[in-house]
C-alpha cells in the first residue's frame, strides 16, 4: 500500500520542551468558533433574504459542485499527505528542505488546481445534472450559471488551504482558522446590501461573484505570515525531491479518499433534491449547525494533533506507539466531553436552536422545526464523526493514507445505498409525509459514521497496540450526565410552550405541543433552555471528577474572580 513501504525516516528524539497540543487546539477551536459565529450570522442573514426559496436551494447546491475541487486538493487532503512530511522536517530542523517541498507542492497544487477549475466550467451542466437531477428548467440555468462564477473561487480556497497547512506546520493556528470569518464578511455585506434591492435570482448571482471575492481575501491575507515562515520560497513544478515524492505517494490515495467521502455527500444533495427543494435547502442549513460541533471539536483537536503525532513518528517503534495511544486518548477525551452533549442537544433542543440562529424574515417556525427533524438524525453519527477524525490523523501521522481511504470507500458505498432507501422509500413505508426523507438521509450518514470510526479505532490498536480511544467507562458517564441534563431543559422548554396557550396549526406539523416554539423571542428561549442545561451537565460531570468538567469551572471561577 502507498505510504506503507517508506523507508523509515531519520530517528529524531521527541523534544518534551515542545508545546503540546493543548493550546493549539484551544487556538484551533478559537478560529474556528469565530470563523462558524460568522458563518451562522451569514446564514441567518441568507435566511432572511431568501428562506427555503427555489434561488436559495440552487445557489446551496451551485456552491456544494465546485466545492468538491476545495475538498479534494484542500484542507484534508494537505492533513493526510503534506502536513505529516513537512511538520517532520520542521521538527528535524531540516528548513531548507521544508522550503523547498513547500515551494513544489505549491506549484503543483496551483497547476493541478487550474486544470480542474477549467474542466470543471466546460463540464458544468454534467455535474448540475448529476448533483441536482430534481433541477429542471429555469433551476437548471441558473444552477449552471453560478457554478460556473463560483468555480474561480473554489481554486483559490485551494491555495487558501495550503497556507493553513504551512501554519498549522509551524503550530500557528490561528490565522489559518480566522481567514474563512473575510469569505463570510464579505457574503454578508453582499446580502445586506443587495437583499430586497433586487430580485431573488439576481441576489443568488451576487452572491456567486461575492464567493469569488471572498475566497481571493481569505488567501491573501494568510499570504504574508506565511511568506515570513517560509525564508527561501521558491514556486516549482520540480518532483526531484524525496520529501516530495512522499508527499505525492500519499497524495493519491488521500485525494482518492476525499473523492469518495464527497460522493456520499453529493449522493445526500441529489436524494434530497428529489424530495424538495424545501428539503434540499433545509439540508444544507441542518448540515451547517452540525458542523459547528464537528468543527470545533473534532477538527479543532485533530488539526492541532496532527503535527505533534508527525513530529513524534521519528523514534524507536514502541516509543512512538505509546506516543500515540497517548495523545489519541487524550484527544478522544477532549473531543467525547463536548460532543456528546451537542448530539444531545440535536436530537432534544434541535427545534430552539433552529428558531434561534436561522428563523427571521422568509424563514418561518416551520422551518425550523423541520431543521429539527434533520438535526435528530445528524445526532445519531455526531460522536462517531469527530473521534473518527482523530482515528484518521493517527495514520496520517503514521504516513499510512491507505487504510482510512479502505474504510471511506466502506462508509460512502454502504451510506449511499441507506441514503437513497431511507431518503426515497421510508416515509412512505412508515405513512409519513415525503419531505421527511431528508431525516432519514442524516440518519443514514450517521449510522454508516459509526461503521467507519469502529473500522478506524480496531485498525489503529492492532497497529500500534493497546487501548485506543476514549478511556472505557467514559461515554456512558457523558451520556448519562447529558441525558438528564436534556430531561430537565426539555421540561423548560415545556414551560415555555404552555405558555402560548392553545396552539394553531399543529396538526399540519409533525408532533405535538413540545414541537411547537415557544412564544418568547427565540434568543430568550435559547438562554432559558440551554443555560441549565449546559449547567447542569457541567455540574454532573464535575461530580463524576473528569478532567474537563473541573477545568471548565476552573475557567469560570478565574473570570468571575476578575
Amino acid at each position: 500500500m502507498p505510504g506503507q513501504n517508506l523507508p523509515p525516516p531519520p530517528e529524531v528524539p521527541a523534544k518534551k520542551s515542545e508545546p503540546g497540543s493543548g493550546r493549539g487546539a484551544l487556538f484551533v477551536a478559537a478560529g474556528i468558533l469565530a470563523s462558524r459565529l460568522m458563518g451562522l450570522v451569514r446564514e441567518r442573514v441568507f435566511a432572511h433574504y431568501l428562506g427555503n426559496a427555489e434561488a436559495a436551494a440552487v445557489f446551496k447546491a451551485a456552491l456544494r459542485i465546485p466545492n468538491f475541487l476545495q475538498n479534494l486538493f484542500g484542507e484534508g487532503v494537505l492533513s493526510g499527505s503534506f502536513i505529516p512530511v513537512y511538520a517532520q522536517l520542521l521538527g528535524q530542523k531540516n528548513q531548507e528542505e521544508a522550503d523547498r517541498l513547500a515551494g513544489a507542492i505549491f506549484g503543483l497544487m496551483a497547476l493541478a488546481t487550474s486544470l480542474f477549475v477549467a474542466a470543471g466550467m466546460l463540464a458544468t451542466p454534467l455535474f448540475v445534472d448529476a448533483i441536482a437531477p430534481g433541477f429542471e428548467g429555469e433551476s437548471r440555468a441558473l444552477a449552471i450559471q453560478l457554478v460556473r462564477i463560483v468555480f474561480p473561487g473554489t481554486g483559490l480556497l485551494v491555495l487558501s488551504a495550503w497556507c493553513l497547512g504551512i501554519l498549522n506546520s509551524h503550530r500557528r493556528f490561528l490565522l489559518s482558522y480566522l481567514a474563512p470569518v473575510v469569505w463570510n464578511l464579505v457574503l454578508i455585506g453582499t446580502l445586506v446590501v443587495m437583499g430586497g434591492r433586487v430580485g431573488e435570482e439576481r441576489l443568488a448571482e451576487l452572491l456567486a461573484y461575492a464567493v469569488v471575492a471572498g475566497s481571493f481575501l481569505q488567501f491573501a491575507v494568510q499570504v504574508p505570515s506565511v511568506m515570513r515562515l517560509l525564508g527561501k520560497f521558491r514556486p516549482s513544478l520540480s518532483v526531484a525531491s524525496e520529501s516530495v515524492r512522499r508527499v505525492l505517494r500519499s497524495f493519491v490515495p488521500v485525494v482518492i479518499g476525499r473523492g469518495v467521502v464527497q460522493i456520499s455527500a453529493y449522493v445526500d444533495t441529489a436524494v434530497a433534491s428529489l424530495l424538495s427543494e424545501r428539503a434540499l435547502s433545509s439540508l444544507f442549513y441542518a448540515q451547517t449547525i452540525y458542523l459547528i460541533p464537528v468543527s470545533l471539536f473534532g477538527m479543532a483537536v485533530s488539526a492541532a494533533e496532527l503535527p505533534e503525532m508527525s513530529r513524534a513518528t521519528g523514534g524507536a517503534t514502541e516509543e512512538v506507539n505509546a506516543k500515540l495511544r497517548e495523545r489519541i486518548e487524550a484527544g478522544a477525551r477532549r473531543v467525547a466531553f463536548f460532543v456528546v452533549p451537542s448530539a444531545t442537544a440535536f436530537l432534544l433542543l434541535g427545534d430552539v436552536v433552529a428558531a434561534t440562529l436561522l428563523q427571521t424574515g422568509r424563514f418561518t417556525p416551520a422551518d425550523s422545526r423541520y431543521v429539527w427533524y434533520l438535526l435528530m438524525g445528524s445526532a445519531v453519527g455526531l460522536v462517531s464523526a469527530t473521534v473518527g477524525r482523530l482515528y484518521s490523523s493517527a495514520f496520517y501521522a503514521l504516513k499510512d493514507p491507505s487504510t482510512p481511504l479502505r474504510f471511506a470507500i466502506v462508509r460512502v458505498g454502504l451510506g449511499a445505498l441507506m441514503a437513497w432507501g431511507l431518503g426515497l422509500y421510508l416515509p412512505e413505508w412508515l405513512g409519513l409525509p415525503r419531505h421527511l426523507g431528508a431525516a432519514f438521509i442524516t440518519v443514514a450518514s450517521g449510522l454508516v459514521a459509526w461503521v467507519e470510526a469502529f473500522l478506524l479505532r480496531r485498525s489503529l490498536a492492532r497497529r500500534i497496540g493497546g487501548h485506543v480511544g476514549p478511556p472505557p467507562g467514559l461515554l456512558p458517564k457523558l451520556w448519562g450526565a447529558a441525558a438528564v441534563a436534556g430531561v430537565v431543559a426539555l421540561g423548560v422548554k415545556a414551560a415555555l410552550t404552555s405558555l402560548r396557550g392553545p396552539m394553531l396549526g399543529v396538526a399540519e406539523e409533525w408532533g405535538g405541543s413540545l414541537l411547537a416554539p415557544p412564544a418568547l423571542p427565540s434568543v430568550v428561549t435559547f438562554l432559558a433552555v440551554v443555560a441549565p442545561y449546559g449547567i447542569i451537565y457541567f455540574a454532573l460531570t464535575a461530580a463524576m471528577g473528569l478532567p474537563q468538567a473541573q477545568a471548565v469551572f476552573r475557567r469560570a471561577r478565574r473570570l468571575l474572580g476578575r
